[in-house]
């Protein structure tokens, strides 16, 4: 060290080495402090270590989330053109799709829009080089798409998807379709319609965009494929396009959604169909939209993650400062004789806060390494593909502010309690260490267990939703029933495809239709009906389902009432079959043999009536739908044979759809899988909160051990007495416990009202939903209870194990 001799003989200390010195020491003196006493720093550094991997996880998938999307250079300015219309409640909802005309209006007439692009729905396709399939997902787009989604060309001009036979890829198609050859120049076959000629090649697409694709080509490639586009191309009242635009800096996207509402006004003569822009800052996490409004949807999961995230973390703090508190009396003496000695207050909490950073620290390393061992899990779970960004120096920034706020959290109150005791009433014996701090400890602890208790209502509720869903009637036989999408081949040998599938006895059935049973693509109104008066609604929104004969007995829908469709399309050409809410919806009392007007001013008859499916939402009203005879379809639907092993049949299927489907790869959908998936983000928000459960109720027990150990140490010589008395070990055991016991259901009377609070509005949001069940909250309760006993009994028994004499000798 420097030392600077003054003339009266005082050494003055250069300030900054002794900084460096009192902070060396300090961690040196935390160190020994954490050596001596492994089991407390065994438990904190535990407990800090799993709230902060739960914090920093939740925090890595929510910034990915907020992340969609940005890498566009200018995303503020691109929204994606929508469609509202007034539903058959009388509210106004929301679809994706677009109609050929408006978006060409727009791109042509509307001021403030500096690019647009409609699109075809970005689906996989079938790529052929030379005997090789594969299966990429990319669609078509106007020209401009590639301005508005501004991926970095890596080769190729600078005029991409002018020519109408060409083709832009992503880096990885590339590769997997021609290795390390120039892929300029190249041809690919693409869905067995289309030589296209690669002429660029962009990078790949972020994984944190909304709008995947590996290829895109000209949207004009379509007309002369698809005659039926020839047909639309005027048509504002077929929506099934997507449209993206980019606006000009300042212009206001009500100005530009009002101005296309008055080309849609035009187009159809009247205004119940409007515009809406939504922008893409929005796509991933406001993807609900309420009166033409973004207001909610992934954003809710998100919020309520960061929470979890929260309050695990304060549970964690909490269990730190329990546990520090409860070790007061150990470390009483130290801070009497360090005052003794004069050190100050202010020296005395930077040295507890010091070994708090120090905890802190060897906690977040032990979080980072939880990380790596868990994100394999989480990110297969979750969907989602995190990284820990060690190369990212901001991240570290990140993390080294982490770790200070959570000093600060953890350890500013054990620093200032400690600090406070004063040396004279220490060394005298005449205080007990942290008795003061029984009830902020034991109110802390009420706020963990609250927490905790709420978590595990919360899980137990969302399961019950998911089981909910699950056990309600799907209206059609799912097991079994298979899908695979419609090709031109496929189409014009329906006929024979169906015999031979029959024939392998590998299938019971097969029909089409424009849709899985799962899904339904496309929807449009009735008109006129018998019965609608000025007071009814001016039009009735339906789904629209185009099917072959033999679709309701391949898929198990049962006819209510009228008769089936016959085998010959043209006989059909008038009739309809409706479902049962279409029948509410219109008001018919004798449905069968009514006309309707529909699809326009087409004039038909129901001959049937179906009833009600879940083709869409397991937690959603059945909607209107009207099926029609059409050999127009988009999937073929086949039923496998319960007779034959699944994999054996689905071999057979296979060889029989590349006999008559050589151009394209083999696909195939249960419907049972792809209704499963309706649960996902519901399964998925159930496991997370439950493990995030048992997690919050493994670190809260850490705090009760703390609180257990310091109640015991305290009570020492109360216990003694007691037995000297004549007091068992099982009434001491009960007196140690019951006080643990009423915390924990002071706990749960928090919990309760909050947790029913805030599960009413979550399940509020489905249409059919469970309710809130007391019997839940009791259980949930009573878990809490138990494990509260068990966690505390270990140190009750011991404390009334202990030899009287000892205790009171001591004492």
């Amino acid at each position: 060290m420097n030392f600077n001799l003054l003339r009266h003989g005082i050494l003055l200390v250069d300030l900054s080495e002794i900084n460096f010195f009192m902070i060396r020491n300090y961690l040196k003196s935390a160190w020994r402090n954490c050596k001596s006493n492994k089991g407390y720093t065994l438990l904190n550094v535990s407990g800090l270590a799993i709230g902060m991997a739960v914090t920093l996880l939740i925090g890595m998938w929510a910034y990915e989330q907020y992340g969609y999307n940005k890498f566009l250079p200018d995303y503020k300015q691109v929204y994606q053109l929508k469609t509202n219309y007034i539903n058959n409640n009388g509210q106004m909802e929301t679809m994706p799709w677009v109609s050929i005309p408006l978006t060409e209006g727009v791109r042509n007439s509307v001021t403030g829009v500096e690019k647009s692009a409609v699109t075809d729905v970005f689906s996989k396709r079938t790529f052929v080089i030379g005997d090789k399939k594969f299966e990429f997902t990319g669609g078509a787009a106007d020209v401009d798409f590639l301005d508005i989604f501004r991926i970095p060309v890596v080769k190729g001009g600078r005029d991409l998807l002018q020519d109408p036979n060409s083709i832009v890829l992503t880096q990885s198609t590339a590769k997997a379709l021609f290795g390390d050859a120039d892929p300029i120049n190249q041809i690919v076959k693409v869905d067995n319609q289309f030589n296209l000629r690669v002429t660029g090649i962009i990078e790949d697409v972020p994984a944190n965009a909304t709008v995947p694709f590996d290829f895109v080509f000209p949207f004009k490639a379509l007309y002369p494929a698809n005659e039926w586009m020839q047909h639309v191309r005027n048509d504002f009242g077929n929506n099934s396009f997507q449209c993206f635009v980019k606006l000009a800096p300042g212009v206001n996207p009500e100005s530009v959604a009002k101005q296309a509402s008055q080309l849609i006004a035009k187009g159809l003569g009247d205004n119940h169909l409007t515009a809406m822009l939504h922008a893409a800052s929005q796509w991933r996490l406001y993807d609900q939209i309420e009166n033409g409004k973004p207001t909610s949807g992934f954003i809710n999961y998100v919020r309520m993650f960061m929470s979890i995230g929260i309050l695990i973390l304060i549970i964690a703090c909490i269990n730190f400062v329990n546990l520090s508190v409860a070790q007061s009396d150990k470390r009483a003496k130290e801070v009497g004789v360090r005052k003794a000695i004069g050190s100050s207050k202010t020296d005395l909490v930077l040295q507890f806060l010091t070994q708090s950073f120090l905890l802190t620290g060897i906690a977040t390393v032990c979080s980072l390494l939880i990380l790596v061992l868990v994100l394999p899990a989480f990110n297969a779970m979750a969907g989602s593909e995190l990284k820990l960004p060690l190369g990212n120096p901001a991240a570290w920034g990140v993390l080294l502010g982490f770790i200070v706020l959570v000093t600060l959290l953890a350890g500013s109150r054990p620093a200032f309690v400690l600090s406070a005791f004063r040396p004279v009433m220490v060394l005298k014996g005449l205080k007990q260490p942290g008795k003061n701090s029984g009830g902020a400890m034991k109110t802390m602890v009420i706020i963990q267990f609250a927490a905790s208790i709420a978590l595990i209502i919360g899980t137990a509720t969302i399961y019950q939703q998911i089981q909910y869903g699950k056990s309600r009637p799907t209206g059609y036989n799912i097991s079994g029933l298979v899908a695979t999408d419609m090709t031109a081949d496929l189409s014009r040998n329906f006929t024979a495809l169906k015999n031979d599938l029959l024939a392998s006895g590998a299938v019971k059935s097969v029909t089409a239709a424009t849709s899985p049973t799962t899904a339904v693509w496309s929807h449009s109104v009735i008109n006129d009906w018998k019965g609608k008066t000025t007071a009814s609604a001016s039009y009735l929104n339906v789904a629209r389902v185009a099917v072959l004969e033999d679709y309701f007995s391949t898929t198990g829908m049962q006819l209510k009432e009228g008769r089936d469709f016959h085998a010959t399309i043209g006989a059909d050409s008038n009739a309809v079959i409706v479902n049962e809410t279409a029948v509410k919806q219109m008001g018919l009392t004798s449905p069968i043999g009514q006309l309707i007007t529909w699809n326009g001013n087409k004039r038909v008859e129901i001959v049937g009536v179906v009833k009600d499916a879940l083709m869409v939402s397991p937690f959603t009203p059945s909607e209107a739908t009207v099926f029609y005879h059409s050999d127009n379809n988009g999937s073929v639907i086949y039923r496998l044979s319960e007779t034959m092993p699944t994999a054996d049949a689905l071999e057979k299927t296979a060889g029989i759809f590349q006999r008559y489907n050589p151009a394209y790869l083999y696909n195939y959908s249960f419907a049972d899988v792809d209704y499963q998936q309706k649960f996902n983000m519901e399964t998925l928000t159930g496991k997370l909160a439950g493990i995030f459960a048992v997690l919050a109720i493994f670190v809260s027990c850490l705090g009760l051990l703390g609180l257990a150990a310091l109640t015991a140490a305290t009570r020492t010589k109360e216990i003694a007495i007691r037995k000297v008395m004549g007091a068992s070990i099982s009434n001491l055991w009960l007196l140690l416990s019951t006080q643990f016991v009423i915390l924990v259901l002071i706990g749960g009377a928090i919990a309760v009202p909050v947790a029913w609070m805030g599960l009413n509005s979550w399940l509020s949001k489905y249409a059919y939903h469970t309710e809130p069940s007391p019997v839940l909250f009791a259980l949930a309760l009573l878990l809490a209870v138990v494990i509260t006993v068990c966690t505390v009994s270990y140190q009750a028994i011991r404390a009334a194990l202990l030899n009287p004499v000892h205790s009171l000798k001591s004492q």
